[in-house]
C-alpha cells in the first residue's frame, strides 16, 4: 500500500478524535452528578433510613472509588489487553454505569422505592463508571502519546484535557435542558434534620429528573465503544507484541513511509531495553510524578466542578444552572489557551501562573465569606478565575507531564503508579471539600486553605520541575521545554 511522504494528518486526527471521546466521557461521568445530586438526595431522603449529609457526600463521590480501582489496573490492562481493547472496555463500563444509575432497581428492587439496598446498588453502578473513568484517564492520553508524532505530541495530549472539560460543559448543558422549567429540591436543615421545602414543585426532579441526567451518558458511551473498534492499536504496543508489519503500516499512514521505518526502529530499540528497572533513574522521578497528581487534586477543583450549581445557589444566584453552564464555557476557552501555548510557553510557567491565579480566585471567595455586604458577583467572578486558572495549568499540563516524565519503556509502569495517586487524591479531597460547603465558617476555612495551598503549590512546582529538568539533563535528554 502506497502512502504519501508526509503521511495523512486527516487519518491521525481522526484517530485522536476517537481517543479524546474517552476524555469527554471522563468529564461527562464525573460532572453529571452536579445537576443530579439534589434530586438524588431528595429521592433517598424518603428511604427507610436516615440519609445524612455524610452519606450523600459519599454517594456523590462514589464514582471516585472506582477511579482508584480503574487507575490501579490500567497499567495491567494496557499491557495485557492493549491500549485499544482497554479503551473499548472503558466504553462498555461507561455504558453499563449510565443504564444502571438510571434504573438501579433492575431485577432486584421495586421501582421508585428508596432503600438502603437500592442505595448500595446505585453506588455499585457509579463505581462501575468510576472504573471506566480510571481506565480512560490513564489510557486515553497514553494512546494519544504513542500514536502522535513527537513534534506535536504535547499539543495532542493536551486535547485530552480539552475533551474532559468539554465533556463537563456538555453535561452541564444537558442537565440544564433536562431540568428545563422543573424545580430542583430546596433542602434545608430544620431542627437538625434535612427537609425538602418544596416537595410538590420538585416532585418530577426527585422521581425522574436525576435518572434522565445519568442515562444521558449512554449515548456518547455507546458511540465511543463502537468507534474504538475502528481505530488501530498503537504502533508501540504492536511492536511490543512482535507485529512489526502492522506497526509499520500504522506509522506509514501517520508519518509517511520513509519516516515510519526510522520511528519503528526507535520503537524497537526502546521496547527491547527491558533490563532496566523502574527505579533506574532514582526515586525522585517517581516522587515527582506522584506529587504532581496529588497537587492537581488537592487544590480543591473537584468541589467547584461537581457541586457548581449548589455553590452558585449559596451565593444567591437566581438560576445557578445558568452560571454553571457559563463557567463551563469559560473553562473551555482557558483549556484552549493551554492547548495552543503548551509548546511555546513551556510546562512550568503555565503551572506556576495557574497556581497564582487559583490562589487569587480562592482569596476572593474567602474575602466574600469574611466581609459581609460584598456583591455576590464578586464570589462568582472569583470562582470563575479560580476554575479558569486550573484549566490552563494543572488540568492539561499534569497529563502532558505524565506522558513525558519517564522514558518510553516505562510509560505503562509510571501510569500504574501515578494514576492511583490521582484517584486517591480525588477521593480524599472531593468529599471533604464538598462537605465543607454546608456552612459559612467551613467555606471560609476551605477557601483560605485552598488559597494557602495554591501558594504553596507555586513553590513546590518550581522545585519539583527544576529537579525534573535536572534529571533529564543528567540523562542528556531534553524532551520538552520546561
Amino acid at each position: 500500500m502506497n502512502y504519501t511522504e508526509k503521511g495523512s494528518k486527516i487519518y491521525l486526527f481522526s484517530i485522536v478524535l476517537v481517543a479524546v471521546i474517552g476524555g469527554l466521557l471522563f468529564g461527562y461521568d464525573t460532572a453529571v452528578i452536579s445537576g443530579a445530586e439534589k434530586g438524588l438526595q431528595a429521592f433517598f431522603m424518603g428511604a427507610d433510613f436516615e440519609y445524612t449529609d455524610a452519606i450523600h457526600g459519599i454517594t456523590s463521590s462514589s464514582a471516585l472509588i472506582g477511579c482508584i480501582i480503574g487507575s490501579a489496573i490500567s497499567g495491567f490492562f494496557a499491557s495485557r489487553l492493549g491500549r485499544k481493547n482497554s479503551l473499548f472496555l472503558a466504553g462498555i463500563l461507561f455504558f453499563l454505569s449510565a443504564l444502571g444509575s438510571y434504573y438501579p432497581e433492575f431485577l432486584f428492587f421495586e421501582h421508585g422505592v428508596p432503600s438502603y439496598s437500592l442505595l448500595v446498588a446505585f453506588n455499585f453502578y457509579r463505581v462501575l463508571g468510576g472504573v471506566g473513568v480510571g481506565l480512560a484517564s490513564a489510557i486515553c492520553p497514553m494512546y494519544i502519546a504513542e500514536i502522535a508524532p513527537s513534534n506535536i505530541r504535547g499539543t495532542l495530549v493536551s486535547w485530552n484535557q480539552f475533551a474532559i472539560i468539554f465533556g463537563q460543559l456538555v453535561v452541564y448543558f444537558v442537565n440544564f435542558l433536562i431540568l428545563g422549567s422543573h424545580a430542583n429540591p430546596v433542602i434545608d436543615l430544620v431542627n437538625g434534620v434535612n427537609q425538602i421545602m418544596n416537595p410538590e414543585a420538585a416532585a418530577w426532579t426527585t422521581e425522574t429528573g436525576w435518572r434522565l441526567m445519568f442515562v444521558s451518558e449512554a449515548v456518547p458511551a455507546g458511540l465511543f465503544a463502537l468507534l474504538v473498534l475502528l481505530v488501530p492499536e498503537t504502533p508501540r504496543y504492536l511492536a511490543m507484541c512482535g507485529k512489526d508489519e502492522k506497526a509499520l503500516n500504522v506509522l506509514s499512514r501517520i508519518n509517511g513511509s520513509s519516516q515510519a521505518k526510522v520511528i519503528l526502529a526507535d520503537i524497537k530499540a526502546t521496547t527491547e531495553e527491558k533490563t532496566e528497572k523502574l527505579f533506574t533513574y532514582g526515586w525522585m522521578v517517581i516522587f515527582i510524578g506522584i506529587m504532581l497528581s496529588v497537587f492537581q487534586q488537592a487544590v480543591g477543583i473537584n468541589a467547584v466542578l461537581y457541586f457548581a450549581p449548589r455553590i452558585f445557589e449559596t451565593m444567591g444566584m437566581a438560576n445557578p444552572m445558568v452560571q454553571t453552564v457559563l463557567m463551563g464555557v469559560v473553562n473551555i476557552l482557558f483549556t484552549l489557551l493551554a492547548v495552543f501555548t503548551v509548546e511555546k510557553w513551556g510546562r512550568k510557567p503555565l503551572l506556576i501562573s495557574g497556581s497564582i491565579g487559583m490562589a487569587i480566585g480562592a482569596f476572593g471567595v474567602a474575602l466574600c465569606n469574611i466581609v459581609t455586604g460584598l456583591p455576590a458577583i464578586i464570589s462568582v467572578i472569583s470562582i470563575m478565575i479560580y476554575s479558569a486558572s486550573f484549566m490552563f495549568s494543572w488540568g492539561p499540563i499534569c497529563w502532558v507531564l505524565i506522558s513525558e516524565i519517564f522514558r518510553i519503556p516505562f510509560v505503562a509502569q509510571q501510569w500504574l503508579l501515578q494514576l492511583p495517586s490521582n484517584g486517591s487524591s480525588i477521593s480524599l479531597f472531593h468529599p471533604l471539600s464538598c462537605r465543607c460547603t454546608t456552612c459559612v465558617l467551613e467555606k471560609w476555612v476551605t477557601s483560605s486553605g485552598i488559597c494557602s495551598h495554591t501558594l504553596f503549590t507555586v513553590l513546590s512546582v518550581w522545585w519539583l520541575l527544576s529537579s525534573y529538568g535536572n534529571l533529564f539533563l543528567k540523562r542528556k535528554v531534553r524532551p520538552w521545554k520546561i
